[in-house]
C-alpha cells in the first residue's frame, strides 16, 4: 500500500469500526453509528417526498382501520418496550397502491399500500404487518442497515486502494462486492426482519389483536407472493421459515392476549 493512503484507510477504519455496540430491544448487538437526527431527518424527506408524489387514498373506511391499528400499535409499542426512545408524534398516510405492502421510517412515519387490505383480511392481520414495521423503527434498524453499507463500502474502498496499479483489481472488487453481499448484507437484513416478527408479534398482543393472526396473514401473503428467490439470497426469511419463527413465540404472545381487552378496531 502506498504509504500517502494511510491516513484515509485510518479515518475510514476508527470510523466504521470504533463506534461501539448497542442492543435492540431484544439483546442483539447491534452497531448503528449515524445520529439518530439524521435518520429522523432522512426519513422525514422521504416520507414527504412520496406524499408529494405518489397518490393518496381517497376511501375513507381503509383510512380509519389503518389509523385506529397503527394509533393502538403505538400506544402498545411503549408499554411493551418503555425503555425505548420512540417519535412523540406518528404520522399515518395510506397510499392508492394495489401492492400488499407497508413500511415505517425513522422519526415515526408510517406508509400502508391501499392494496395490503387485500391480503390483510382482519384488522389483526393489518396489525401484524403494522406492528412488524413499528418494531423495525423501534430496534433502530435502518441505522443498523446504513451503517452496514457504509462498512461494506468502506472495506471495499479499502481493498481498491491496496489493489491499485495490481492485475485483475476489478474482477477482484466483483468478488468481494458479491461476497460483501452475500456474507453479510442479506444476513444482516435477514436477522432483521425476524427480529421485528418477535416484536411485532408482542406488540400487537399487548395491543388486543389475536397474534395468531400473523400466522393467517403470511399464510395470505404465500398465496399471492409467487415463487420466492433461495432464502439465502433473499434479503427476507422464507414464508415458511417466518411463520416457524412465529408459532416459537405463540404461547407467550397468546398469554399476554388473553390478558388484555380486545382490539375494538
Amino acid at each position: 500500500m502506498k504509504r500517502s493512503y494511510f491516513p484515509v484507510v485510518l479515518t475510514l477504519l476508527l470510523a466504521v469500526g470504533l463506534g461501539g455496540c448497542d442492543e435492540t430491544p431484544t439483546g442483539r448487538s447491534q452497531l448503528a453509528l449515524v445520529p439518530g437526527f439524521v435518520m429522523s431527518d432522512m426519513g422525514g424527506d422521504a416520507f414527504e417526498q412520496m406524499r408529494s408524489q405518489l397518490p393518496l387514498s381517497t376511501d375513507a373506511a381503509i383510512k380509519a382501520e389503518v389509523q385506529c391499528v397503527s394509533d393502538a400499535l403505538i400506544k402498545s409499542a411503549r408499554l411493551v418496550y418503555p425503555k425505548v426512545e420512540m417519535p412523540d408524534d406518528w404520522q399515518v398516510v395510506v397510499f392508492d397502491n394495489p401492492s400488499p405492502n407497508a413500511f415505517a421510517l425513522p422519526g415515526g412515519r408510517i406508509g400502508v399500500h391501499s392494496g395490503l387490505l387485500q391480503v390483510a383480511q382482519t384488522p389483526a392481520q393489518l396489525a401484524a404487518v403494522v406492528g412488524h414495521e413499528i418494531a423495525h423503527v423501534l430496534a433502530d434498524h435502518g441505522n443498523e442497515r446504513l451503517t452496514q453499507q457504509l462498512g461494506i463500502k468502506a472495506v471495499l474502498l479499502v481493498v481498491g486502494l491496496m489493489s491499485e496499479g495490481d492485475v485483475g483489481q476489478e474482477p477482484l472488487l466483483q468478488a468481494l462486492g458479491i461476497g460483501s453481499q452475500l456474507g453479510i448484507a442479506l444476513p444482516f437484513s435477514r436477522a432483521h426482519e425476524s427480529e421485528a416478527d418477535v416484536m411485532g408479534l408482542a406488540i400487537m398482543a399487548r395491543a388486543g389483536f389475536d397474534p395468531g393472526e400473523s400466522v393467517a396473514l403470511w399464510r395470505n401473503m404465500a398465496s399471492v407472493g409467487g415463487d420466492q428467490p433461495p432464502e439465502i439470497l433473499s434479503t427476507h426469511p422464507g414464508h415458511q421459515s417466518r411463520i416457524e419463527g412465529l408459532r416459537a413465540e405463540m404461547v407467550q404472545a397468546k398469554e399476554v392476549y388473553r390478558g388484555v381487552s380486545p382490539s375494538r378496531c
